[in-house]
């Protein structure tokens, strides 16, 4: 069995211009991508409206899940973060906008004007920490986090992804969560070892909360019931109302700091020597609010 690509090197070092080349000229990974990107799009439920949307393709390689974007009629912005792979996309003269950045350290787009995200095989590379000051849980949190706020309420985020074993896909699912996300997990062929394909289905905003996570499909193309993912591997995580979580207060404990404490305060300030205003009325009394 050969090596995932992401435990042999960092993605832009993997992903040079031989490499590049070599994955988009592959006729069986072009059908893949085009596969999987129909797929991706198909769980993004996206209103029928003949409206073309903005959606946001991550890590976005040479522009080939792009293509699928294209051909639906929609607009698209590819981030990745191998220069090789995007230059690979500019020579094909794909139609979507291309940004080169490494999306562990945040997406950095506008707020609310993304109307959906896809990723096809690439946020799995965050679970690796490919350099010292590379955290994953904290690039999962950036990564995560600057995907919630670009994206417009209501929006769905589906990625396709092969976590490397449930510890990964926990980690993966966790920071999703914790971002304020909803959704959860859409498994396809579960009983397959070679079809079996994992989506991570997440909605942002309000309307996250009357929304449902869709079926994965079994090998006649139906969607699986719910005894096909019965065991815990397979199991679809179920849809959980998270909203970006509220910033805790902090409590200003003031106990033992009324007028008394004031007063002692003072006096020990007068006997090191220093000045301090005169006792009144007024001392360790609260000032009414201005407008």
């Amino acid at each position: 069995m050969a090596s995932r690509p992401e435990v042999i090197a960092p993605p832009e070092i993997f992903y040079d211009d031989s490499e590049a080349r070599k994955y988009t000229s592959s006729s069986r990974i072009v059908q893949i991508q085009a596969t999987l990107s129909e797929r991706a799009l198909e769980l993004l439920a996206l209103p029928d409206d003949d409206i073309p949307k903005l959606l946001l393709d991550i890590g976005c390689g040479s522009g080939l899940s792009g293509e699928t974007l294209t051909e639906n009629g929609h607009h698209w912005i590819g981030l990745d973060i191998s220069a090789s792979m995007l230059n690979v996309a500019l020579e094909r003269e794909v139609e979507g906008d291309l940004l080169l950045g490494d999306m562990g350290q945040g997406l950095g787009v506008r707020p609310g004007v993304i109307d959906g995200a896809i990723s096809i095989s690439a946020v799995q590379w965050l679970c690796n920490a490919d350099k010292s000051s590379h955290n994953p849980r904290l690039r999962l949190k950036a990564f995560f986090t600057s995907l919630y706020k670009c994206l417009s309420n209501g929006a769905r985020a589906v990625f396709q992804v092969y976590p490397e074993n449930i510890d990964q896909r926990e980690l993966i699912l966790n920071a999703a969560m914790h971002a304020g996300f909803a959704g959860g997990i859409v498994v396809d062929f579960p009983h397959s070892s070679k079809r079996r394909k994992e989506f991570l289905v997440l909605t942002c905003g309000q309307r996250s909360v009357n929304s449902s996570v869709a079926k994965g499909k079994n090998e006649d193309g139906e969607s699986c019931s719910d005894e096909d993912s019965e065991d815990e591997e397979n199991q679809t995580v179920c849809i959980s109302d998270r909203h970006r979580p509220r910033k805790k207060l902090k409590k200003n404990n003031k106990s033992g700091k009324g007028k008394e404490w004031i007063l002692r305060k003072k006096e020990q300030m007068r006997r090191r020597g220093n000045a301090v205003p005169q006792d009144s009325k007024y001392t360790g009394r609260k000032r009414k609010d201005r407008f």
